[in-house]
């Protein structure tokens, strides 16, 4: 029993000692990345997301067939085939031509179209000299616009998304070995090792028909996306893939980590990671220029109304007549165009003439009246009345001359009486007139 306890103690020993062995072999590989053969990253931020790449050989292969882009909004990876240099050439034609094709914004089937118009351009390449029959590869590329994302994908490189610290794989293989795990036949770890893994049942450069899944997801602000290549997931299973992520801090360290990952595991293929994070969906930024255009709207209405009022009031201005003492000879009765007032020290009216009307000629009443300002509807009915006024004080100076009355104020009380009843008769007397 003694044994069997030393033995097991060994063995956990021997177990702790393999396992910090191989993150001893992680560590280095990540320290040790950009001094690799072939070394390849790339990694920046423009304030709506931040991303980092790893492009690496491997440990069994001598040139590198992967190909990826970075060149935000738009990322994309893609693993040539077809033999040596030749699937190098094809990814590359790929990349380009994605490159050149792509939509600026998240068309998902733009960019679908994007990698059917590579397929053609791979298809054709052998015929100019370039690559060789037979050559192809996959590609799985994405456009990023604020909360939108377009995906569109070839092959069996992949995208995941990062929601919640949950991985989810976005793409479908286009493998022989998919089709056995779809139809129930083989679980996905066994999928990873399965002989015919390797086996692509779509792929850019073989058919002229081949088309590109695509489809468009919401994204959100803090969530983290991922395409690689199978150098990463046919080595590495989707729940280390989904640590790895959730771990690391920044997209470059997660892809160091990633591909780091992938060289423990054996580095049986290329590897090419590019990690994207999420930093600003723009959700922010619509609901601020919702509320400026509301705001603007408001403002325009509130200006509109402005205007309005604004025409309504110099149409009633310049439509407005009325009578008051001379601002230069307060003695004369005056005709004004416009409403008495001011606005901001601005004048409201201004003089149209000054009649021979005495302010003193005009009884009492008619005086305090004419000092507030007579309102006229036009200036017709101004004119109306400055005859009516003046033919008042003409009759009641005749009759105090004749002695009618028995005092000044009779006749006071008699213009006053006159100019009642001008008022009321003014629309049959008016007419255009003079001083």
């Amino acid at each position: 029993m003694a044994e069997e306890k030393v033995h097991k103690q060994k063995m956990v020993l021997s177990r702790m000692v393999a396992r910090r062995a191989r993150e001893q072999a992680t560590e280095s590989f990540m320290y040790d990345l950009d001094s690799r053969p072939d070394a390849d990253s790339e990694q920046g931020t423009n304030g709506h997301i931040s991303w980092g790449s790893r492009g690496d050989v491997g440990l069994a292969r001598d040139h590198n067939e992967d190909s990826y882009l970075c060149l935000p909004p738009l990322f994309a990876v893609s693993d040539g085939m077809g033999g040596e240099e030749a699937g190098e050439v094809a990814s590359s034609i790929a990349i380009q031509t994605i490159a050149e094709a792509a939509p600026k914004t998240a068309d998902a089937a733009g960019l679908a179209a994007a990698i059917e118009a590579a397929n053609e351009q791979i298809m054709r390449a052998p015929q100019k000299g370039i690559g060789k029959n037979g050559m192809g590869c996959t590609a799985t590329a994405i456009v990023i616009e604020n909360d939108k994302m377009a995906l569109a994908h070839v092959g069996d490189s992949r995208c995941y998304l990062l929601h919640n610290d949950s991985l989810v794989r976005l793409t479908r293989d286009h493998s022989f070995v998919e089709s056995l795990v779809e139809a129930g036949l083989i679980t996905t770890e066994e999928a990873r090792v399965h002989p015919k893994r390797h086996v692509i049942t779509r792929a850019l450069g073989s058919d002229p028909d081949m088309y590109a899944d695509n489809l468009t997801i919401d994204i959100e602000q803090g969530e983290r996306i991922l395409l690689c290549t199978d150098g990463l997931s046919s080595l590495v299973s989707d729940t280390e893939i989904e640590e790895i992520c959730q771990k690391n801090k920044t997209p470059q360290l997660c892809a160091d980590a990633l591909v780091s990952a992938a060289l423990a595991a054996g580095g049986s293929d290329n590897v090419t990671v590019i990690v994207i994070d999420v930093l600003n969906d723009g959700k922010e930024m619509l609901v601020r220029k919702k509320r400026h255009r509301a705001i603007m709207s408001w403002l325009g209405a509130a200006i509109a109304l402005l205007v309005a009022l604004g025409c309504v009031g110099i149409w009633f201005v310049d439509d407005s007549y009325y009578l008051a003492p001379d601002g230069d000879t307060p003695q004369k009765v005056a005709l004004y165009q416009g409403i008495q007032g001011s606005v901001f020290g601005v004048s409201l009216s201004h003089l149209v003439n000054t009649t021979d009307i005495v302010v003193q000629d005009l009884p009492e009443a008619t005086r305090h009246q004419i000092e507030r300002g007579v309102l006229a509807a036009d200036q017709k009915d101004a004119w109306a009345k400055v005859n009516a006024y003046r033919e008042a004080i003409a009759d009641a100076k005749e009759k105090a001359a004749q002695g009618t009355p028995n005092s000044v104020s009779d006749a006071q009380l008699d213009t006053t009486n006159v100019l009642a009843e001008s008022d009321a008769m003014m629309a049959a007397e008016a007419g255009d007139g003079g001083q």
